[in-house]
């Protein structure tokens, strides 16, 4: 394996987290719901899917409970914000807290063991290319799931029906109920969605970027995606490339320190917090770009008139 084939798929890898938890927060966002939550349910994804896997020798198992716990903390800030109007921010950081000291609980007994990792995808003839074959045709399934996902989303938001109730619930919830369209139930759908790929993402973590369970081990990568969302102006082809980017950033790191480059390590490793800040202030500067995206009821709760 060439250096530059290794560097190429340990950007993928670090990518695809993000990739698929952005897109789940885009999603909710679309649908004028603030979750800042995405932190808590990706490291309840991964202690969940990391227990699942471990306890029933399955990685497939693994990635069902890690969608499930995702869910599972969405559904409960969806009931708390939309159900019952609490702040959504206060809700949505609340969850974080929550995640991260329920995953610490149920993760104890779990630290130090040895993962199950979920196989890549192999396909004789092609997999075995030079340079290409490991790139484009031996991932594991979920980098296939991620680029699918962001097809998918891409497609629905612009170009269903679907699509369009989610946007217009996002962009005018009033207008939205009087027209018919049922504001709560897509909300929830959205919200749980969101839950559903922030768990995902943090099942990847857990069994196939470094199978095992190490507490708090999606170091901030939830409040990235959510970064994410807002330097794509809500695309979601856009959030593809910026995981990338941001993937990019995350392992260059890692690199430098391999070289021997005099650079403190604890510099290195807030490279992708300090990229997130400069993309963030940059965006704000282009007040065009995000006033055309930003879904106008973007935080804002809906209650019905009755």
């Amino acid at each position: 394996m060439s250096g530059l084939e290794a560097v190429i798929l340990t950007i993928i890898t670090a990518a695809t987290p993000l990739l698929l938890a952005s897109l789940g927060e885009l999603v909710s966002e679309r649908s004028g719901v603030l979750n800042l939550g995405v932190e808590g349910m990706m490291v309840m994804g991964a202690v969940c899917g990391f227990a699942a896997a471990f306890v029933t020798g399955s990685p497939l198992l693994g990635v069902l409970a890690a969608i499930g716990a995702g869910m599972g903390l969405s559904l409960l800030f969806a009931i708390l914000t939309i159900s019952l109007v609490a702040n959504q921010v206060a809700t949505g950081l609340a969850l974080t807290l929550l995640g991260l000291g329920l995953s610490g609980l149920i993760g104890e007994s779990f630290v130090g063991q040895p993962g199950v990792r979920l196989s890549r995808i192999y396909v004789s003839g092609l997999t075995d290319l030079p340079f290409v074959g490991r790139i484009l045709f031996g991932q594991d399934p979920l980098v296939y799931v991620s680029l699918a996902l962001t097809a998918a989303v891409s497609y629905v938001l612009f170009r269903t029906r679907l699509g369009l109730t989610i946007r217009a619930v996002g962009d005018s919830h009033d207008s939205a109920h009087s027209l018919g369209y049922p504001v709560i139930a897509t909300r929830y759908a959205c919200v749980l969605f969101g839950g559903a790929c922030a768990g995902l993402a943090g099942g990847y973590l857990s069994l196939a970027y470094t199978p095992q369970w190490v507490e708090n081990m999606t170091s901030g990568r939830g409040w990235i995606a959510i970064a994410l969302v807002v330097f794509a102006s809500w695309l979601p082809l856009r959030v593809a490339l910026g995981a990338y980017l941001f993937g990019t950033v995350m392992i260059l790191g890692f690199y430098v320190q391999g070289m021997g480059i005099g650079i403190p390590s604890q510099l290195l490793s807030s490279l992708p917090y300090v990229v997130t800040i400069v993309a963030l202030v940059v965006i704000s500067g282009s007040r065009m770009v995000t006033r055309i995206n930003t879904p106008a009821c973007l935080g804002r709760p809906f209650v019905p008139e009755r």
